[in-house]
């Protein structure tokens, strides 16, 4: 059995709004209910471990009430970050092996979960190819300092999995190290642990700005239409 750790906690500052982006309606519901959804009706899943940002709880569980979610939750205050968010959350999971997920990506499906967790990899992730070009540069002087072999990256996605002894011990890696990193695949790689990928979908983007917020509305409209 697997325990999600599903990132809530952000504020949504990039979308200007003034309550955190989870709540905001895509396609007619929250943000955070997609991701719950899914998860709810994967039978490997026994647990969602849930984060919500500092005065926002009651909110949350108002969702996970009325959208009837019947996994057990277990609630965990978010972060200063969302390095810091997960290295709390890891430690409230029951299972030995968990999923990490970001409620900001709502294209997340059943079959999605499903896919990642038959992978034949204890650490595992969705990556997508890059389909654009990336540049090393320096920031300060805006100088192009290389070129990088596009075959050779991958766009890294969510969900991920892991096993959570795997994911806890690279965690404290990165505080030996006073290491923060924006996502888990890199962190457990660089903890000196196995990591492979899985194909991913460049339809599963995150919702981080108004454009996001256009995309994700056009695409869940689009699968509602494709599914009735």
């Amino acid at each position: 059995m697997y325990s999600l750790i599903l990132l809530n906690g952000g504020v949504g500052a990039r979308l200007g709004a003034d309550s955190p982006k989870q709540f905001l309606k895509v396609h007619g519901m929250p943000v955070l209910v997609y991701s719950l959804v899914a998860a709810n009706e994967v039978p490997e899943i026994d647990q969602i471990v849930l984060n919500y940002p500092s005065g926002w709880l009651d909110e949350v569980k108002a969702i996970v009430r009325d959208y009837a979610i019947t996994t057990t939750v277990t609630y965990v205050e978010a972060g200063s970050s969302r390095h810091n968010s997960v290295a709390r959350m890891v430690d409230a999971c029951t299972n030995d092996r968990v999923l990490v997920h970001e409620s900001a990506r709502p294209m997340v499906t059943v079959a999605d979960f499903a896919e990642l967790i038959a992978a034949p990899y204890d650490n595992c992730s969705f990556m997508s190819p890059i389909s654009f070009t990336v540049a090393p540069v320096d920031p300060v002087t805006k100088r192009v300092t290389g070129y990088l072999e596009r075959d050779g990256l991958r766009n890294v996605q969510l969900p991920q999995k892991f096993l959570r002894a795997d994911l806890k011990a690279s965690h404290e890696f990165a505080v030996e190290r006073a290491s923060e990193y924006t996502e888990d695949a890199t962190l457990v790689a660089a903890a000196g642990h196995d990591v492979y990928f899985i194909d991913g979908d460049e339809s599963n983007l995150k919702v981080t700005g108004p454009v996001d917020v256009q995309i994700a509305n056009v695409l869940l409209r689009s699968r509602q239409d494709a599914d009735e």
